[in-house]
């Protein structure tokens, strides 16, 4: 059944240190002020993937994402904006 899940990439703190240079209790700072989102299963923290685009950037991923996707229609829109203000 998991297999057939996409299932998002996870850290632990120590794999989150390593990755950004940082040490472990840094880590473990970030996380309690909400900069770096982690849950807790039992007693460890599993880091998402996504939530070190949002430490590294600033923005989430999948409004990153969702950006990028609406600058490459912006010319579309834009004609289609025009095209309309010339019917009214």
């Amino acid at each position: 059944m998991l297999d057939q899940v996409c299932l998002p990439k996870m850290y632990t703190p120590e794999q989150v240190a390593s990755i950004l240079q940082l040490s472990k209790n840094t880590v473990y700072d970030l996380i309690e002020r909400g900069e770096i989102l982690a849950k807790k299963i039992g007693r460890v923290y599993r880091i998402p993937q996504k939530s070190l685009s949002f430490a590294l950037s600033g923005l989430d991923e999948d409004l990153y994402e969702a950006e990028k996707e609406d600058l490459k229609n912006l010319d579309v829109i834009n004609k289609e904006m025009r095209r309309v203000r010339k019917s009214l």
